[in-house]
């Protein structure tokens, strides 16, 4: 596990810090560009990134794929950006501690699930 790739659905800039390097899905192509759900797939795949994010289809797709990236989903439904940030540095501790023996974490207002798969 080398770092986070943060999705597209979620602030570009975070107000806490990982202990491992963090980028922006929207980096991945030019400005302006379309980035998809496979681009960052495969970009977090190949580079042995997590991907964090609130969109059902990658934990969906970990579900069906051969050796897939981690994926940390936040299921909180839609926080004001302040509150996002407060509830995401409060939990992201106990996140690093379940990766990487973990592939999928679901994240919800109060409790936290990790599966193994």
């Amino acid at each position: 596990m080398n770092g986070f790739i943060f999705d597209e659905n979620l602030p570009a800039r975070i107000l806490f810090l990982p202990r491992l390097p963090v980028i922006n899905a929207s980096t991945l192509g030019p400005v302006g560009s379309k980035i998809t759900d496979s681009m960052v797939w495969d970009h977090a795949k190949s580079h042995s990134l997590v991907i964090v994010t609130k969109d059902a289809d990658f934990s969906n797709r970990i579900m069906v794929s051969q050796s897939p990236p981690w994926v940390v989903r936040f299921r909180i439904g839609n926080l004001r950006r302040a509150q996002l940030h407060l509830f995401a540095a409060k939990v992201w501790p106990r996140i690093e501690q379940l990766l990487p023996a973990h592939k999928l974490i679901n994240v919800y207002l109060d409790r936290i699930e990790a599966i193994r798969t």
